[in-house]
């Protein structure tokens, strides 16, 4: 994680670009899928349960629940503003996850159809998805790193690791980022690229 953050922010900055990985994969292979390559119904599910989940689940959760929680009690709007904001676009991405989810159900190839919806959905969902981490990364973080104190920003690194543990479940965290190395392994054009790996510590 980057030195010049906070953990509690490079912790999340770390997930984007975990996340950035997966996305320039699952753009990889809708492109492939839309040229005609045949690709298992399994790997969509695989691409919706990493976004549902460690996405989601796990680092949206960490926002929502924890971060956006924090900067309210703080004076920051919930129900306009950039929190409002990543809100909205938080649910418009669960929207496009929902529907790849439901094209990943099954064992049975892919129809013509659904070929050219798993390619409509990841069209929408990767730039939203992108420009969303743009967003935070270079706007909200900013914003929490000079409103929050660094007690408001040590608890949250406390929280984060307690999430992970008590929501997520043990080992969950780490068993996403094999998910997301695996795709990103599968649909990577660079032979040296080096796969993404989990930097997280238990606390002591």
């Amino acid at each position: 994680m980057s030195n010049n953050q906070p953990e509690a922010i490079a912790t999340l900055m770390h997930e984007h670009r975990v996340i950035e990985q997966v996305l320039d994969a699952l753009e990889r292979c809708a492109s492939a899928i839309a040229s005609g390559q045949e690709v298992p119904r399994a790997t969509v599910r695989d691409f919706a349960e990493f976004f549902r989940n460690f996405a989601d689940r796990c680092h949206h959760g960490k926002e929502e629940d924890r971060l956006f929680t924090t900067m309210v009690e703080l004076g920051f709007p919930r129900d306009h503003g950039p929190i409002a904001v990543m809100l909205t676009e938080h649910e418009l991405g669960r929207e496009q996850v929902r529907a790849l989810a439901a094209l990943g159900v099954g064992d049975n190839p892919l129809s013509e159809k659904e070929r050219r919806q798993v390619c409509a959905h990841a069209g929408a969902f990767i730039p939203l998805l992108r420009t969303h981490i743009m967003r935070e990364d270079e706007v909200l973080y900013p914003m929490a790193i000079r409103a929050l104190t660094s007690e408001h920003l040590a608890r949250l690194a406390r929280e984060f690791e307690t999430f992970e543990a008590t929501v997520m479940g043990e080992g969950e965290h780490q068993r996403y980022h094999a998910l997301a190395d695996r795709l990103i392994a599968a649909w990577t054009l660079k032979s040296n690229a080096t796969p993404v790996c989990c930097h997280h510590t238990s606390p002591a």
